[in-house]
């Protein structure tokens, strides 16, 4: 029972089809370290209330306050009023209200991890000159002249990038400098796309010589002067080129704006969402303040700012929007409305007298919910709002505006319930805070959505319904979904682990568009990676959002929806609870695997899952994947498909990664049991290390005289410390 990786690599090749996409992102590693604590289902709220002259009211009671969630009356756990010394003294005090439950404890800071410190992050987006000057004024007499803060602070920038200027310190000399460094920097600049000087105009010449030229050919057709009419036909195709010309221009510096805003949209988001995320675990009063001069938030973006709001909600963490553009000498909405005047100006020139073309002006069109969004008074304003925050705007004096915001910090009441509606289906529930006074104005966050906590990672806008169906007390299965979890302790990432989901693509809902001709999806697919106290230790998700030629339609249905991702996890065993979730229809399938990272280090011996192949395909480009066998063959682990007799063989691989530094190659076995019944074993031969210090083994165990049924590959790798061994699982029909 000799097996060669030639022979596996010709079987493979003839029998298997190759997959047309396939894309494998690798996910940051997970530290242990980073996991959110766990205590109660209680939703936290900070409340901030200020009387008409914007002084915080502090004699307020819990009576005072009634919390509805999605209209509904909650009853409150628990309440205090929590009050530090403000201006930057470096003092701080706490004071509580009398208990109200058992579960309320005197609001002492050793004994109330709840109420923390409070943690401020001064975040600079991408600014003007100007903008960046006043931005960096204001910070600077935010955070005074005194030696010590009485918050936390953090220093952000945002270009296309998220750079860190300054950890979170109570150092005022570091928070100065790095603001300081942060009014320094050059942010990149973004214009809305023009047409080249002097190619509108042109554009619109040519097209009147075009209406010309068609109006001299056909009266020369008329009138029968053939020399005429040939002429007037030539000047109608050379103006006719060069309008295309002209499209295809104005056409190709849309593409790119779009592009870039999109890009820049993303960078501002994803910026503050990884801030945000990073202030989950801190108890206490969490803000960030955010100077900008307003969002570009074009279509791909609006769902991804949602996240970012969600995410603050989640962590407690109220943003205040600073419109660091100043006092404007005019309207948002009017520069807004000459921008969305001047593109149709520029659109309507390049079409053709006819009008046969609406494409051009539809596409032009199509940017002005993006300029609307642009707007400061909207995403600025929505940013705030919803988390308990403030927008500040409209003026050049912001210093005086963000001691109000250091008051917020230092006094608010503290308020904590358990939802009296337990089901935890995803979607988003809506929280309003009244008091019983008429003359107070009220800021608290508005909401969250009803999933269970999932971990330390951000929740993205698409993960909600798709968590809320793993939480259902039968779990759906609305379509075929596989899922397989595979370790790989190689040197240096001895918690390597492959995630991977299997769907047809036939199981999702494809909307067809017969006009456009085109065809698109909404679906996700999301995995919880739990540990063996089934607390979240991890989640992997994507949203695929495809569109296509709707001629393609029928062979994309053919193929198969592969998700893959990798982390790093710590030694222990973990469940991998994996769920796709079909938007258009509201369907899905969960599936759950299981997964061990061994308890070793490189100077021990260590064996990679055993993988039964799928199918497999030469590679064009080299890789970074467990995968990849000899830098030239890509393998598809078989995540659970029975295997077909017919075949005649079925593939298997694994890596051997010998302990480091011994020059002994570790000794195999393998071995094929039936229940508790081996029926086979051999013990074959290992090749020297490759320069990774890994043995890949590949090769194809013949199915002949195996009967219909359920088996175990079990391999064993030894060397003189002693062995390991694993095992994977495979059913074998006619």
């Amino acid at each position: 029972m000799r097996f060669q990786i030639a022979l596996l690599l010709a079987v493979i090749l003839i029998v298997s089809p190759l997959l047309p996409v396939f894309s494998r992102t690798p996910l940051a590693g997970f530290q242990q370290d980073e996991r959110l604590r766990i205590s109660s289902t209680e939703v936290q709220l900070d409340v901030i209330v200020r009387d008409k002259r914007g002084r915080a009211v502090a004699d307020l009671k819990r009576d005072d306050f009634e919390v509805l969630e999605d209209g509904v009356r909650q009853p409150i756990e628990s309440f205090r009023l929590v009050t530090r010394s403000s201006g930057h003294s470096g003092k701080e005090t706490e004071t509580t209200a009398a208990p109200t439950t058992d579960r309320t404890v005197a609001a002492d800071k050793k004994a109330d991890p709840d109420v923390g410190v409070s943690v401020v992050a001064l975040v600079f987006d991408r600014l003007s000159t100007d903008a960046r000057k006043r931005a960096m004024d204001a910070a600077l007499s935010y955070v005074g002249e005194n030696a010590n803060l009485s918050s936390f602070v953090g220093v952000f920038a945002i270009n296309l990038s998220l750079n860190t200027l300054q950890n979170y310190t109570t150092d005022i000399a570091l928070v100065k400098r790095a603001v300081e460094r942060a009014g320094s920097l050059a942010s990149s600049s973004f214009e809305a796309a023009q047409v080249a000087p002097g190619s509108a105009e042109s554009a619109g010449q040519r097209a009147a010589a075009l209406v010309a030229a068609e109006n001299a050919a056909q009266s020369a057709g008329a009138a029968g002067n053939g020399a005429a009419a040939g002429a007037a036909g030539s000047a109608a195709g050379a103006a006719s080129v060069d309008q295309q010309f002209a499209e295809m221009q104005q056409r190709t510096a849309e593409t790119f704006e779009v592009l870039q805003r999109d890009q820049q949209g993303y960078a501002t988001t994803n910026g503050l969402l990884a801030i945000v995320n990073s202030m989950r675990r801190l108890p206490g009063r969490k803000a960030v303040i955010f100077f900008s001069e307003g969002m570009a938030l074009p279509p791909n973006v609006q769902q991804h700012f949602r996240s970012v709001i969600n995410s603050a909600n989640r962590a407690n963490v109220s943003v205040y929007a600073i419109d660091a553009a100043g006092l404007r000498t005019e309207s948002t909405l009017k520069s807004t409305r000459d921008e969305i005047e001047r593109r149709s100006r520029t659109r309507m020139d390049t079409l053709d007298r006819a009008m046969n073309t609406p494409g051009p002006l539809t596409a032009g069109l199509e940017r002005n919910e993006d300029l609307l969004k642009y707007d400061p008074q909207s995403g600025l304003t929505q940013l705030a709002t919803e988390t308990g925050g403030q927008f500040i705007g409209d003026t050049n004096k912001i210093a005086p505006k963000l001691k109000e915001i250091d008051e917020e910090l230092n006094t608010y009441y503290l308020l904590t319930y358990a939802p009296t509606n337990q089901n935890y289906d995803g979607k988003f529930r809506n929280i309003t805070v009244k008091v019983r006074r008429s003359d107070v104005e009220i800021q608290s966050r508005k909401g969250y959505y009803a999933v269970t906590p999932t971990g330390s990672s951000p929740l993205f806008y698409y993960e909600a319904l798709p968590l809320a169906a793993l939480n259902r007390p039968n779990p759906p299965r609305d379509f075929p979904l596989l899922s397989g979890s595979l370790n790989f302790p190689e040197a240096g990432q001895i918690g390597r682990t492959a995630i991977e989901v299997e769907v047809p693509a036939s199981a999702f809902t494809f909307a067809e568009d017969r006009e456009k001709k085109i065809y698109s999806t909404d679906f996700s697919i999301v995995a919880l990676i739990r540990d063996q106290a089934k607390q979240v230790v991890d989640k992997l998700s994507y949203h695929y959002v495809l569109v296509g030629a709707l001629k393609s339609l029928d062979a994309t249905k053919k193929g198969k929806i592969l998700f893959y991702r990798e982390t790093k996890l710590p030694p222990g065993k973990y469940e991998i609870e994996a769920v796709a979730y079909d938007a258009l229809n509201n369907k899905a399938s969960v599936s759950r695997t299981k997964v061990e990272v061994p308890d070793a280090d490189e100077t021990r011996l260590r064996l990679s899952s055993v993988s039964i192949i799928q199918r497999a395909e030469q590679l064009k480009e080299k890789m970074d994947s467990p995968f990849v066998v000899a830098d030239q063959l890509l393998v598809y682990p078989n995540l659970g498909e029975p295997v077909h007799k017919s075949a005649k063989q079925m593939g298997f691989y694994f890596n051997v990664y010998p302990a480091k530094g011994t020059p002994e190659i570790p000794k195999l076995t393998l071995e094929v049991w039936q229940g508790s019944k081996a029926l086979a074993s051999v013990a074959l031969k290992l090749t020297a290390p490759d320069k990774q210090g890994r043995i890949q083994y590949a090769s194809a165990l013949p199915l002949e005289s195996l009967s219909p049924g359920s088996y175990e590959l079990r391999i064993s790798v030894s060397d003189a410390k002693g062995t390991v061994s694993r095992s994977a699982a495979f059913t074998l029909e006619p």
